[in-house]
């Protein structure tokens, strides 16, 4: 236990004993976020990757970072930094496509593609398009949890400022239906959430006023053109929106994440995702 400094009240612990975690984690152990020396490693050294809070807080697993810091006194051992040999290196000047080419998962990169290519042959307009392509950026290689708002803080600078803001709303949007316009709750999210989940009252107030809003259709034609339950094995490729992207995204000439921006950290982060600091 530790002591609140506020208000001098005893509160638990956020580390968790090594044999208090479960079997399929502590069996697990410190290895499986331990990289051995391979030729490609730094140095030859074995290196620690530490997960991040938000990945691993209110588990477990988080349990196991004491673990892992002493993994330090290993000889020849250190903290992750910079390229991890096991994923693609991205170029020194990053755009857009490198993103979804070498950084986004395969599931979120197919879903955002089938979703544009879906707005695109009903023929919508351009920043539809855009905003459907860029609409689960976020979840793709950062953060699920707020994941629009991420999402549009992540492209804003990049973006018509309709674009972001649809993909901010969609988060809020997606829960409500809007039968004037063919858009119903999805059956996915009672299998997803439960037939009982009801969202936060911030979510609720974030739907009202977007209703309200001039932009109100551009952010409900994000959820009408989402795929709730797509195909896994379809294929659509990248190219196919580069005339778009090309239009309606500003990709800096220093590459994204180098740019200086306000978010060009974020973007560093899914470059550099195991980076201890």
């Amino acid at each position: 236990m530790s002591v609140d400094e506020m208000h001098g009240e005893p509160v638990p612990s956020v580390e968790v004993p090594s044999q208090e975690l479960p079997g399929s984690i502590r069996n697990l152990g410190p290895v499986a976020w331990v990289r051995e020396p391979l030729d490609d490693a730094v140095g030859g050294r074995r290196q620690v990757i530490a997960p991040p809070a938000a990945a691993t807080i209110g588990t477990p697993a988080h349990g196991a970072k004491a673990a892992l810091r002493a993994e330090l006194a290993t000889p020849n051992t250190v903290f992750m930094m910079g390229d991890n040999p096991e994923l693609p290196r991205m170029p020194k000047r990053p755009t857009l496509a490198d993103f979804f080419r070498l950084r986004f998962d395969d599931v979120s990169r197919s879903h955002m593609l089938q979703s544009a290519k879906i707005a695109k042959e009903r023929g919508l307009g351009e920043k539809v398009i855009m905003a459907c392509l860029l609409h689960d950026v976020a979840v793709a290689a950062l953060i699920s949890s707020n994941h629009g708002y991420w999402g549009a803080q992540l492209v804003r600078p990049y973006v018509d400022e309709e674009v972001a803001w649809a993909v901010e709303k969609h988060e809020a949007l997606r829960y409500f239906a809007d039968e004037s316009v063919g858009y119903s709750y999805p059956e996915a999210y009672i299998a997803y959430f439960g037939a009982d989940y009801d969202p936060p009252e911030y979510i609720h107030r974030e739907h009202e006023a977007a209703r309200r809003h001039p932009w109100y259709m551009t952010s409900r034609l994000v959820t009408i053109n989402d795929i709730y339950s797509f195909d896994a094995a379809a294929e659509v490729d990248f190219e196919e929106f580069e005339d778009i992207v090309g239009r309606n995204f500003r990709q800096p000439e220093e590459g994204l994440g180098f740019d200086g921006s306000p978010v060009a950290h974020m973007w560093r982060t899914m470059i550099w995702p195991n980076n201890f600091l």
